[in-house]
């Protein structure tokens, strides 16, 4: 799952620090627009739509949080001591990922349900962003991120560029889930119509994770 990982990689290649730092930021921008973030930061903000503009922000710095946390705890020791997740243990986490998109989506068509049905629904908590993010933090697009960061020569400079990465993957998903919020806040009647196909969609790309983790399917991203 490089893809584009890779040739924003490439740019650090004996680069000074400055340079080496500022890829650690794009790869942190682009691990917040995976699809699989994507997925979740949908299912995460519709859910809540009545408190759209308001929570999305927070939401997204929970999950931005969690998601940070799991990386700098993984990943320092890949950099510090090269102690790699087992092949199995990653795929479980790759799993894990795909169950939490699919249990999100099957929560956001349940929760549309009961919302069409009562008119009223409970908004997410930010404990539970947390937890979302710490599963997410799992990943694989993260670990690929933290895989190029290793072949950095400078061990303190690899640790930096992590915490660069950790930190600006969090920003990005909190401005991304604000942006979210605001779409929902400013046409709650079409992001209603919609959430029954966002849902299903997000449905169908949790399976096609899951088999892509155990090599069943490609995943170009």
């Amino acid at each position: 799952m490089f893809g584009l990982d890779d040739h924003i990689a490439e740019f650090s290649s004996g680069g000074s620090i400055l340079i080496v730092v500022l890829v650690a930021v794009l790869l942190g921008l682009r691990h917040a627009t995976d699809p699989d973030h994507i997925a979740a930061i949908t299912t995460l903000v519709a859910s809540g739509q009545d408190r759209a503009r308001r929570q999305a922000t927070a939401l997204g710095a929970w999950w931005g949080l969690g998601h940070a946390v799991t990386l700098l705890v993984f990943g320092i020791p890949i950099l510090l001591f090269e102690a790699y997740l087992p092949e199995n243990v990653q795929r479980g986490a790759e799993t894990a990922v795909a169950a939490l998109i699919v249990y999100l989506a099957v929560r956001l068509l349940v929760r549309h349900r009961h919302r069409h049905q009562h008119g009223r629904h409970q908004v997410r908590t930010p404990f539970a962003a947390f937890g979302i993010g710490l599963v997410h933090g799992l990943g694989g697009s993260a670990g690929v991120g933290v895989l190029l960061l290793a072949a950095i020569p400078s061990t303190a400079l690899a640790v930096t560029s992590l915490v660069v990465l950790a930190l600006f993957t969090g920003v990005s998903m909190t401005m991304v889930t604000t942006g979210f919020g605001a779409t929902l806040a400013a046409r709650q009647g079409a992001v209603t119509a919609v959430a029954p196909m966002l849902g299903l969609v997000s449905l169908a790309f949790g399976f096609w994770y899951a088999a892509a983790a155990w090599s069943l399917m490609p995943y170009p991203f």
